[in-house]
């Protein structure tokens, strides 16, 4: 969706994550008496590569034992706490993934890009040569009942 207030455009963007080959994602709904603060949990769930021919591709859920290091998930480490997927860890990653980027769009060079801060999304502001600002806000989704 996008709006216009004053001299600020505003988008706001959905966007799905999908997880990476041999990950899933699932979603738990809370079950307690009490309403966190987020309503559910992304869990991340290895899948089991064994049986198929995938090759020197190591298998997440059943590492061996001679390689246990070389076989762990790089989104369990990175964008995980526990086995959960980690919002702010998302937030903040998609953030400095879209400054990199950034900087290697020579078009946009009369552009300036501001990350704001933001714990739960990626939110951007664009200012260009006139006074009319772009803000983008990324919300992160996961479709449920996706594989």
């Amino acid at each position: 969706s996008w709006s216009i207030f004053e001299d600020r455009i505003l988008y706001q963007l959905l966007v799905f994550l999908q997880p990476p080959s041999r990950h899933s994602f699932r979603l738990e709904l809370y079950s307690g008496t009490r309403l966190p603060e987020r309503c559910s949990n992304i869990r991340v769930v290895l899948e089991c590569t064994c049986l198929k021919k995938m090759g020197n591709i190591p298998c997440f859920a059943h590492p061996s034992k001679n390689n246990e290091t070389a076989q762990r998930s790089p989104l369990l480490q990175t964008l995980c706490t526990g086995s959960y997927l980690d919002v702010e860890e998302v937030a903040c990653w998609v953030q400095n993934l879209v400054q990199t980027a950034w900087e290697h769009l020579p078009q946009w060079q009369h552009w300036q890009l501001t990350v704001l801060p933001s714990s739960h999304s990626c939110r951007l502001l664009l200012s260009g040569p006139s006074d009319m600002q772009l803000c983008a806000a990324l919300v992160f989704a996961v479709e449920q009942g996706s594989p």
